[in-house]
């Protein structure tokens, strides 16, 4: 909490007074935006990729670019850090982070090496590893995610994927939360060589109109949308993700049940009466 403060004050965005939570939410006020892509944005992100990111036309499943109206509604400023869910497990008995190298490779995709990229991620003991509490948690599945929102505060809960958009790039639909120019040191991507998750209140210039950190980068977010499939949608990109991938209309899905340490969270919920 003090950490995600300190970070609060350090960027010097006020708390807004009507979200249940005055340290680490801001408010995103009722009515439209732009959601979704269209062709030249489409093309612009295949430009800003590799050859195997277009010969699977990752891009083409996106929502189509209009105009989408939403009621009022308070996200959390910052990811869930490993601080906070550690404060979360020891409260409720929730189980810690983490997955056996059967059920990883189990789920068949984005398979990083368990021993050397994974392994460094997991708890012991119950506690996060050393020097990651103000990283964002990983290694936590839909369902997780879901109830530590819901223990934060009752009325707590993943946001959906048009809320997680709108927080992340604003009314009028910027390509990335910052603007429409791709730059690589306001976000944590592969392009930042840095390959590894890093503190949530640490990409302070890169933050969205509403002042979400991390709006696109660091991990990806669950939310409680699903695609036709059933699929979890998860919205942003992570720390080894191309520039083409690290924008709010880029979208994609998982089982709900993943666990990988690309994925992450915060949550959302109605502003107070």
């Amino acid at each position: 909490m003090l950490g995600l403060l300190a970070g609060l004050l350090l960027a010097g965005l006020p708390a807004e007074p009507g979200c249940p939570d005055l340290t680490r939410m801001v408010y995103v006020a009722a009515g439209p935006f732009v959601m979704g892509s269209d062709a030249a944005e489409r093309r612009f992100a295949y430009a800003l990729s590799s050859p195997a990111v277009r010969e699977a036309a990752w891009f083409d499943a996106e929502l189509s670019r209009r105009r989408v109206s939403l009621g009022a509604f308070c996200i959390h400023r910052f990811l869930v850090t490993h601080e906070d869910y550690a404060t979360f497990v020891s409260a409720t008995g929730h189980r810690a982070p983490g997955i056996t190298r059967d059920d990883y490779l189990r789920q068949g995709f984005l398979v990083h090496d368990y021993d050397r990229e994974v392994t460094p991620y997991l708890w012991h003991g119950g506690k996060p590893p050393d020097r990651l509490g103000d990283h964002p948690v990983v290694l936590v599945s839909a369902s997780d995610a879901a109830a530590f929102c819901r223990w934060s505060h009752p009325d707590l809960r993943l946001p959906t994927e048009a809320e997680w958009e709108k927080a992340a790039r604003g009314k009028r639909g910027s390509i990335f939360p910052w603007g429409d120019s791709w730059d690589t040191g306001l976000l944590n991507s592969a392009a930042s060589g840095i390959n590894r998750t890093t503190p949530v209140a640490r990409s302070s210039s890169g933050v969205s109109p509403y002042g979400l950190f991390d709006a696109v980068g660091n991990v990806f977010q669950w939310t409680s949308s699903e695609l036709e499939d059933g699929r979890r949608v998860l919205k942003s990109c992570a720390w080894d993700d191309e520039p083409g991938l690290c924008r709010p209309a880029f979208r994609h899905g998982r089982p709900a049940g993943s666990r990988h340490i690309l994925f992450g969270f915060r949550c959302a919920g109605p502003p107070k009466r």
